[in-house]
């Protein structure tokens, strides 16, 4: 049975440019990689600010939007978060939602595509990095960076890949298959 990967789009602004990303990294990953891949938008899970009662180490909660969540978490066994770069960090909701499980999270790994401006999101990745460690999650050092985002969408907004890109994405579907299979053992005790 093939692993399961969520694309995470974790940007919920009006406007924002990552589904197109997402789309096309979802897509290029269902193609080209073993895992049995699913597209998840945080905006669809309309996470609040974190208002759990209790802390999230305990997995007992009592609103809808984090049952919903954690469902969705518990699910995959490898994650890439698309992200952008909001103030050389990544964005708050990005944040909110990692805060909101933990279990949930624990012995999988992530990988990264991110996107913006210069640094195409780097230094947000660098940042949300620390924050999965604590979650017990393995960074992949494998990224994809979209640097000038809004010089690769097309007239109708669709992401298009350079050769550079690609090869990162498949480099970094390769780190991070070895790693799901790697860490499957600690996930399933």
């Amino acid at each position: 049975m093939a692993l399961k990967l969520h694309v995470i789009i974790c940007s919920t602004r009006p406007g924002r440019v990552g589904p197109s990303v997402a789309r096309w990294f979802a897509d290029y990953a269902a193609q080209q990689s073993q895992f049995d891949v699913e597209l998840v938008d945080l905006a669809d899970f309309n996470l609040p600010v974190y208002n759990e009662p209790r802390h999230p180490v305990t997995g007992k909660y009592e609103h809808d939007h984090t049952k919903a969540w954690s469902a969705s978490v518990s699910k995959a066994d490898a994650y890439v978060f698309v992200t952008p770069e909001y103030n050389f960090g990544p964005s708050p909701a990005f944040v909110n939602a990692l805060n909101y499980v933990y279990r949930e999270w624990n012995y999988k790994p992530c990988a990264f595509v991110s996107y913006g401006g210069a640094s195409g999101g780097m230094r947000s990745v660098q940042s949300a990095k620390q924050l999965v460690t604590t979650l017990k999650m393995m960074p992949m050092v494998e990224a994809v960076a979209v640097p000038f985002v809004m010089n690769q969408l097309d007239d109708d907004k669709a992401f298009k890949a350079t050769e550079p890109i690609v090869k990162a994405a498949d480099n970094m579907l390769a780190e991070l298959q070895r790693w799901a299979e790697a860490l499957k053992p600690m996930r399933n005790s």
